[in-house]
């Protein structure tokens, strides 16, 4: 080993009062690094749990633990921007685009799910599933969270009456998703939505402390004139928020549509949500970045698909 390396790993143990030899000494015992060691494949294929016999159960099972996978490397790219001291447009818009590929293979990947299982299968082993529904996936509200701020988010038939000043238990009554598990001329929620919030609410409103100024948006928004004035990262953050709200949103349509509409028949989701209206982005219009998009490009969000 050269001088400079032992120099180096002098540094590195010293500034955090740990001893050197000792650590060098530790290698001596440690084993070789594997490839299954390292990537715990015996754990990750071993996560598999079904609940019915039925054979492309698994196909539904391994496809949403992928979705999760891509997930968190997508919260860890945006926690990146959240937390970089001196954001330039090249940083930004690389990350946004990271950010977007993830999206782009979920995006193409639901022909997985649309065409690779068998019709009737889904239909028999869904109903074992009930009453989960793929609204509970706590990763993709916290990318809501952090890419946006939370009045981009509400219902849009609340969102102009919504004080942006509003606390977080207020806004987070009035989220759009609240939409596929809540009644809101009674307020009653559906042991779906309650189940969810007893799990991740405190959660949520933590994590949108945070965010509340931290988001992709407002990031965006706080940055000097000739920063957000650059094309490459508008452009960027225009494919992301398409990509996200509009073709990712209409793949997983598409596919719940493959299997829930029968002979012009919609049956109910596992939730029990309405997820025709919940799901497609004309109704709710979801837009992460609204002052990117022109006035028609608003007004027609989810219609020209």
């Amino acid at each position: 080993m050269s001088k400079k390396l032992t120099h180096q790993l002098e540094e590195k143990y010293n500034s955090i009062g740990q001893d050197v030899e000792t650590h060098v000494e530790g290698l001596l015992h440690s084993k070789p690094m594997t490839y299954w060691d390292y990537i715990q494949t015996d754990v990750l294929l071993n996560l598999q749990v079904t609940r019915t016999s039925l054979p492309d159960e698994k196909v539904f099972i391994m496809y949403h633990q992928v979705t999760e996978l891509l997930f968190k490397m997508i919260l860890s790219e945006i926690e990146q921007v959240a937390k970089h001291p001196s954001l330039t447009a090249e940083v930004f818009a690389d990350k946004i685009m990271r950010v977007s590929r993830y999206f782009d293979v979920l995006t193409s990947s639901f022909s997985i799910m649309k065409d690779g299982m068998d019709v009737a299968q889904y239909n028999k082993f869904r109903t074992t599933l009930t009453p989960a529904s793929g609204f509970q996936s706590a990763q993709y509200r916290k990318i809501e969270f952090a890419s946006t701020e939370l009045i981009n988010l509400i219902d849009k038939r609340f969102r102009e009456t919504i004080d942006r000043n509003s606390s977080y238990e207020n806004a987070f009554e009035h989220l759009y998703w609240q939409a596929a598990g809540k009644d809101y001329e009674t307020g009653k929620k559906s042991y779906t939505l309650t189940i969810f919030e007893e799990r991740y609410k405190d959660e949520f409103i933590r994590f949108t402390q945070f965010y509340n100024k931290n988001n992709l948006w407002t990031k965006f928004k706080g940055l000097p004139a000739e920063v957000k004035a650059d094309k490459a990262l508008i452009k960027a953050m225009r494919h992301y928020d398409y990509t996200v709200n509009v073709k990712w949103v209409m793949a997983h349509y598409n596919t719940a549509n493959h299997y829930l509409n029968i002979g012009g028949k919609t049956a109910e989701a596992t939730g029990g949500s309405e997820w025709v209206k919940y799901m497609h982005p004309k109704y709710q219009k979801r837009i992460f970045f609204p002052e990117l998009w022109t006035k028609k490009e608003l007004e027609d969000w989810g219609t020209n698909i």
